[in-house]
């Protein structure tokens, strides 16, 4: 069985760590990214299974990003689930209007995470994440 690629795209190495270690922990293929534009063009020429996008990125933030990912006829289909320490009413609305699949809150539930985003991997994930 081929494994699952995931591109995280979070500007602070300590989260961006934790996420990769956990998901490679789990056998899979992890690529990072710490801004915006990079995550764009890793999703390319990746094709990852899941993008996890942080909200509050430098120069562009995830919410545009995840707008231009899904208005790509090539990545419009690639699940993204919003990570953001941000947890204020109407956040999650907003990451479901920029066209993000779900929405996990930070610091992540590290018991849960996986539990979390495995549905997305599988395809059979509602359109929003209850967060933890």
């Amino acid at each position: 069985m081929e494994k699952k690629k995931i591109l995280i795209v979070e500007d602070n190495p300590t989260n961006r760590k934790l996420f990769s270690t956990i998901l490679q922990i789990e056998k899979y293929e992890v690529f990072e990214a710490e801004e915006a534009v990079r995550g764009l063009e890793l999703a390319r020429e990746e094709r990852p299974d899941l993008i996890l996008m942080d909200i509050q990125l430098p120069g562009m933030d995830g919410l545009t990003a995840t707008r231009r990912l899904k208005e790509d006829d090539d990545l419009k289909e690639i699940p993204v689930l919003a990570l953001t320490a941000f947890a204020m009413a109407g956040d999650a609305e907003k990451a479901v209007d920029a066209g993000c699949d779900g929405y996990i809150s930070k610091p992540i539930n590290v018991e849960s995470f996986l539990e979390e985003i495995r549905p997305y991997l599988e395809g059979a994930a509602p359109k929003r994440s209850s967060g933890a």
